[in-house]
């Protein structure tokens, strides 16, 4: 029986690859899409995550929820990574919903519809996850689980020296989701750099003639020529790509259960995910956290997803 998902993601060029996978693996139940602002301000999130869902075009058409703007936070956006738009400035044509439902009224209804059989894939800031349970509590009690794709174990940032993307965008979201009390995994920035990707992936997307393959083949150059420009580095890392991995194949992963919170408030530090790993710790685990991968591994497998997109469109 596939598994009931919600992915919610501020698309985003690795939101992009994950969610093609997502959408056609049949091991999956893609119930709901929802986006959030992060990589690109959620007005543009809003746009993409529509514009994919109808390039892609899958089998079963997911609910897609619209987000709002983070009621607190620290504004960013990872625009000179993903492009003006988000898309490698594809500006990829949607047309204009008439009827837009909020996100959080989305993954409120999907996780109620089917108590404990839906898990939601975190994919972006979690300003919506937030929302929802904010809104109704009892989802604590009716969620299968949360996957999270976010933070770092050693407090080494990706947007500033102690915080990551994710995180930083909407920390007091995240400190929200990371107390509430269900089942919770991480899948952390210091795992995700161990797992590289160079220029011959791009060898490996799914023919052009596919949708799945025309799509990536115009995003994942300028991802590369992006992390060259503006990082001075090779290679990519797709964490979206390696929570939703985690999702699908969770034994080429290894976790340990941890006591985690985010920082909210501190000058230097605010968004850092800190963890109490002391002998005599103080705090409850409260998740489980990605400690290591198999590389190659996932690689491969990774390569057999992105074929089966490929042959489903």
């Amino acid at each position: 029986m596939a598994r009931k998902v919600i992915i919610d993601s501020d698309p985003g060029i690795d939101d992009a690859v994950a969610l093609t996978v997502a959408l056609f693996d049949p091991r999956l139940d893609v119930v709901a899409c929802t986006a959030t602002g992060g990589n690109v301000p959620v007005e543009q999130t809003n746009k993409n995550l529509q514009a994919l869902i109808e390039r892609l075009d899958p089998p079963r058409l997911p609910r897609i929820g619209c987000g709002a703007p983070a009621d607190s936070g620290t504004p960013t956006d990872a625009r000179h990574i993903h492009g003006a738009d988000g898309l490698g400035n594809l500006n990829l044509p949607v047309p204009e919903l008439h009827h837009q439902h909020r996100a959080e009224k989305i993954i409120h209804d999907e996780i109620k519809a089917a108590p404990e059989d839906v898990t939601i894939l975190a994919l972006g800031p979690l300003t919506n996850i937030a929302r929802a349970f904010r809104r109704d509590p009892t989802l604590a009690t009716q969620v299968g689980q949360i996957i999270i794709a976010g933070g770092a174990i050693n407090q080494i940032g990706n947007i500033t020296p102690a915080a990551e993307f994710n995180i930083y965008c909407d920390p007091v979201a995240a400190r929200e989701v990371f107390r509430l009390p269900v089942t919770k995994t991480l899948a952390p920035l210091d795992v995700t750099r161990n797992l590289e990707f160079a220029l011959d992936l791009i060898d490996d997307l799914p023919e052009e003639t596919t949708r799945a393959g025309a799509l990536l083949r115009q995003l994942l150059p300028f991802l590369f020529r992006s992390h060259r420009q503006q990082l001075g580095i090779e290679t990519i890392h797709l964490q979206d790509t390696m929570a939703l991995l985690y999702l699908t194949d969770p034994d080429l992963f290894e976790t340990e259960p941890m006591a985690g919170d985010v920082e909210t408030q501190g000058e230097l530090t605010i968004g850092a995910t800190v963890f109490d790993r002391r002998i005599a710790s103080t705090w409850r685990e409260n998740m489980d956290v990605v400690t290591s991968v198999k590389a190659e591994p996932v690689r491969e497998r990774l390569r057999q997803l992105l074929r089966n997109a490929g042959e489903a469109t």
